[in-house]
């Protein structure tokens, strides 16, 4: 069990110490559920009453913060206490020890390349001329289709199906059950019904991606569907056939694409977020959840909820009148029946 002090953490995130220094934790808890040799962080000003009786041993809180009582716990004083418990995770995390070695219950394609230090769990299937770059980890029923590149250091958890052909970046992680390079959603109507519309691309993500469980990204009819750097995408998310999605773009779980959908970068897009086929979006858009995209963006920043999607102060003043139709209904009733009775004078 790793154990650090006060001290040794703030040093590491460029903190002040109030209290103990030799104060040592050995795990992280919320600050309402606190334990001894726990850290806990304070940003949410609604959760300060918290620190008063919880029983973390250290807590990391901002500089700011004034308190009104005396606290039990050694604090940490640092600039911004959100980012410095996700530095103290990601750290955390680093400093586990990785998986290593092949598991016999593998089956790898003789003709397939294995680079160092690969993970490579049980049942896991590797094709035809895949390449698997130094330090990937491929755990257990994984499957990785003829022809597949990863680059080094990704994290590819349980039952991830990457389809022939699609080529990965570097440090990409792709959590359990998602679904890489599936065919795209293309049918041709015909007298007889639908005609299958061949999907010969691929799909290609690029450097420190991170796909959440269960998402699907479709490969291209021709070419390629793209996955820019950086990105990060929650669970059940549907990319389709031929879409791009820029460069550290953030997206909430059940966004879903339609074809060709071209996405900037820096974009911020809620839960449930749907976007029409063949239209593009600009940078650093802020999509906001359950909003319906349905033709291109200004771009400038812009924010937009509602479907289809609009401009907050135009929806939220739209919003307000709907709420009151019901009244506006009786009385534009009430006035037409004034109107009759007048016009019969």
């Amino acid at each position: 069990m790793m154990e650090f002090t006060a001290k040794q953490i703030a040093e590491l995130i460029q903190g002040r110490v109030e209290g103990d220094e030799n104060a040592a934790v050995h795990t992280f808890a919320k600050i309402e559920e606190g334990e001894p040799g726990a850290i806990s962080f304070l940003s949410n000003p609604k959760y300060t009453h918290f620190i008063y009786e919880t029983k973390s041993s250290i807590v990391l809180i901002n500089e700011d913060v004034e308190l009104e009582e005396p606290v039990s716990a050694t604090l940490i004083r640092v600039k911004n206490a959100y980012e410095c418990v996700a530095k103290l995770l990601q750290f955390y995390e680093q400093m586990k020890p990785r998986k290593t070695g092949i598991d016999p219950l593998a089956s790898i394609s003789p003709k397939a390349t294995i680079g160092k230090d690969v993970y490579i769990g049980a049942f896991a299937v590797i094709g035809d001329g895949a390449v698997i770059g130094d330090g990937t980890q491929l755990y257990p029923h994984v499957v990785i289709g003829d022809g597949v590149t990863l680059g080094e250091k990704c994290l590819i958890y349980p039952n991830v199906t990457i389809y022939q052909g699609c080529k990965l970046g570097n440090n990409v992680t792709i959590h359990a059950g998602s679904v890489i390079g599936a065919d795209g959603f293309g049918f041709a109507p015909s007298t007889g019904g639908y005609d299958k519309i061949p999907q010969i691309g691929i799909v290609i993500i690029e450097d420190n991606v991170e796909i959440g469980a269960n998402t699907c990204i479709d490969r291209s009819t021709m070419g390629q569907t793209v996955i820019h750097k950086g990105v990060k995408l929650d669970n059940l998310i549907q990319v389709a056939h031929n879409c791009e999605i820029g460069e550290n773009t953030v997206m909430s779980a059940q966004v879903g694409l339609a074809g060709s959908t071209k996405v900037g970068s820096w974009c911020m897009v809620g839960g449930q977020a749907g976007f029409s086929g063949h239209i593009h979006v600009a940078d650093k858009t802020f999509v906001g959840a359950q909003c319906g995209v349905i033709k291109d963006t200004k771009g400038n920043g812009e924010s937009l909820i509602g479907s289809p999607a609009m401009d907050p102060k135009i929806f939220f003043k739209a919003k307000a009148i709907y709420a009151k139709l019901p009244d506006m209904y009786r009385q534009i009733a009430q006035l037409q029946r004034e109107i009759e009775e007048l016009k019969q004078k």
